[in-house]
């Protein structure tokens, strides 16, 4: 005999109105404290009903399910094509990408002035790149990235000459006009243009307040030095540039306004204390974050007042997992700075440095100095128990997940 699954609710329910009726009476249809147990009722002919199934997984879950460690493990990077491929200056998707991808089918790819040559190399290059990461690996087509600041000094494109595009001056400059609208059409001209290219994902904005005058690793690519006007402006250039189709990044989280050094050459220090640093530097980051930005870059800055653990943040779980994920409630792609700076590169290894910095909490490394090198050393250690595969799949799922999000997985 066939059975149908109904819910103890509905039958206390049904049962109660035949009394209501039959009395004459109006009384509850509910039954406070009845279980919303399944009952089981057998009825010839019937077919089985199953109430509250499991949801159906993501695109992002199935697109876990069928990847192997390697390939996981693989999609944790964000690299340079020439750390990609080894060659001196990429400019071509060709046999070089396609058998180091066979190799290491990355997450992402981040590109400079040296690879672009023309516009429409450019575009090849991209949509080369891409087309040959959906065929390796588990066919997950790939972030592009590039550093579109805006400004003079940091903008590889608008900067290149080899585009029709906008130009814009100094954040400190659109900053200065104390006006929101101005950063979103940033944002949007911006975005606009790197997504027409064929880039997904660009490293901006600059979320450091300015709060010392003599920082020279930021300076005028900041907005400016009061956290309510940078995190104003901050939110409105990530919610328009979002709207574009191209994915922002915030950086350099914990803040890199107050550093006097800078950390691609080595070890930077942010001295403030806990409730300024939350109060001041933080806020650009809040901003982002409830705009719904999907990457936040976290710097080689140690916090000697704040986190205390003698850290650069990039590698400290006090930053990353305490204070970002949980503190300040982000959840989507923790990716680091270059792991080729001298902040990192001085004091550890491209291996220990990568296990170092998913241990702590991060999902994507930029720039490893030695992709093999690190690639190989994450596997090692979830080999030898040091990093659990549950680790890597926390941070592979944020990855798809996003990029499911941008069409990345259709």
């Amino acid at each position: 005999m066939d059975r149908i699954v109904i819910s103890r609710r509905h039958a206390v329910a049904a049962g109660v109105m035949g009394v209501a009726l039959l009395s004459g009476c109006d009384a509850a249809l509910e039954a406070p404290g009845i279980a919303d147990a399944p009952e089981i009722i057998d009825r010839p002919g019937s077919s089985p009903v199953v109430e509250n199934p499991d949801p159906e997984p993501t695109p992002a879950e199935k697109a876990l399910a069928r990847m192997t460690l390697e390939q996981k493990v693989a999609q944790l990077f964000f690299v340079t094509p020439e750390g990609l491929t080894g060659a001196s200056v990429a400019t071509v998707a060709g046999t070089l990408t396609a058998d180091a991808l066979a190799q290491i089918p990355v997450g992402g790819l981040v590109y400079f002035s040296q690879n672009l040559e023309s516009a429409q190399q450019v575009r090849d290059l991209l949509s080369g790149t891409a087309a040959l990461c959906r065929d390796a690996g588990a066919g997950i087509a790939p972030f592009l990235g590039v550093d579109e600041e805006g400004g003079p000094l940091v903008a590889r494109i608008a900067n290149s000459g080899l585009f029709d595009v906008p130009r814009f001056p100094n954040m400190a400059d659109i900053g200065a006009t104390g006006d929101p609208a101005q950063a979103a059409a940033v944002g949007t001209a911006i975005g606009t243009y790197l997504h027409d290219i064929g880039f997904n994902v660009d490293f901006a904005p600059d979320a450091d307040v300015l709060t010392n005058p003599s920082n020279t690793a930021i300076g005028a690519r900041s907005f400016g030095a009061d956290p309510s006007l940078v995190a104003s402006m901050v939110a409105s250039e990530v919610e328009a540039m979002r709207e574009t189709g191209t994915l922002p990044c915030v950086k350099h989280f914990p803040g890199h306004g107050d550093t006097a050094g800078d950390s691609h050459t080595g070890a930077v220090y942010a001295e403030r204390l806990r409730v300024d640093i939350e109060a001041c530097e933080f806020a650009p980051f809040r901003a982002a974050i409830e705009s719904g930005c999907p990457f936040v870059m976290v710097g080689h800055i140690e916090t000697p007042n704040f986190a205390g653990d003698g850290l650069p943040a990039s590698l400290s779980p006090v930053m990353m997992t305490d204070v970002l994920r949980g503190d300040l409630g982000f959840e989507g792609i923790v990716i680091s700075d270059s792991f080729a700076m001298g902040a990192i590169t001085q004091n550890y290894g491209p291996a220990d440095a990568a296990v170092r910095f998913f241990q702590a909490g991060g999902d994507m490394l930029l720039m490893p100095a030695d992709l093999r090198a690190a690639y190989q050393g994450v596997l090692d250690a979830v080999h030898a128990g040091t990093l659990t595969e549950e680790r890597v799949d926390e941070s592979v799922l944020r990855i798809l997940t996003v990029k499911d999000e941008a069409g990345l997985l259709a």
